[in-house]
């Protein structure tokens, strides 16, 4: 176990500069990001109404950081199950659940105003966390153990 773990080394140590990239954009979010909803879902957002946003603003803000998390998290998967196919699959995901995310949160925040505040939490948490890669990890490690 410890000869493969130091004959991986350097895939290790990728792994662990990209989880660092991850951690460095939820730690500066406030400062790369243009994103009103940050203060807003961090005191009690179910009375509070909507704040003021610039939508183009906020929409090139949700992009940036959806794009570095999907790079990073593509990274992180590249390192742990090196398989280009799976990459490339995972890759079509991610844009396919941006379009779908992007216009769920804009039409809940448009159509529904100040009622649907639980649902644009969730939403918006899907399209600035990493939290796909939580849900392809273990699905690829299964699937890769079923083969």
């Amino acid at each position: 176990m410890l000869n493969k773990i130091l004959q991986n080394k350097t895939s290790i140590f990728c792994l662990a500069i990209l989880l660092c990239l991850l951690m460095f954009v939820r730690a500066f979010e406030s400062q790369l990001f243009y994103d009103p909803f940050l203060a807003y879902f961090n005191g009690d957002y179910l009375k509070l109404p909507l704040p003021k946003f610039n939508a183009g603003m906020l929409f090139l803000g949700l992009l940036l950081r959806y794009v570095l998390n999907t790079i990073f998290s593509l990274g992180i998967l590249y390192f742990i199950f090196k398989d280009w196919k799976m990459i490339s699959f995972v890759s079509v995901l991610y844009v396919l659940f941006f379009v779908i995310l992007i216009i769920v949160f804009f039409f809940v925040l448009y159509i529904f105003k100040n009622q649907q505040n639980l649902l644009l939490f969730y939403v918006r948490r899907f399209l600035i966390q990493p939290l796909f890669l939580f849900v392809f990890v273990p699905a690829f490690y299964f699937q890769k153990l079923n083969k």
